[in-house]
């Protein structure tokens, strides 16, 4: 099982990714809102700005401080890790 570094030392587990979006747009936010609600909303965030959402297929969608391309960038290099 492969693990995707999202900051401050927290992993997801690649194959259960979704997607990641940025946390900007009305739609996102209402995401997070109801997954909050809902108590299926994990913040990996330390206390920092909310920088990307991670979409899971467990229905969770976790917060993290890194940005969007930051993860993409770690997600394509441990994938070309991978192939080697």
């Amino acid at each position: 099982m492969n693990f995707l570094r999202i900051g401050f030392g927290n992993l997801v587990s690649i194959s259960r990714i979704i997607a990641i979006v940025s946390p900007e747009s009305s739609p996102v936010r209402r995401l997070v809102q109801d997954a909050r609600d809902r108590g299926s909303l994990i913040d990996a965030t330390s206390g920092r700005k909310t920088r990307a959402v991670l979409v899971m297929d467990s229905d969770h969608l976790i917060l993290s401080a890194s940005p969007v391309d930051e993860l993409e960038q770690a997600w394509s290099r441990q994938e070309k890790e991978e192939d080697l």
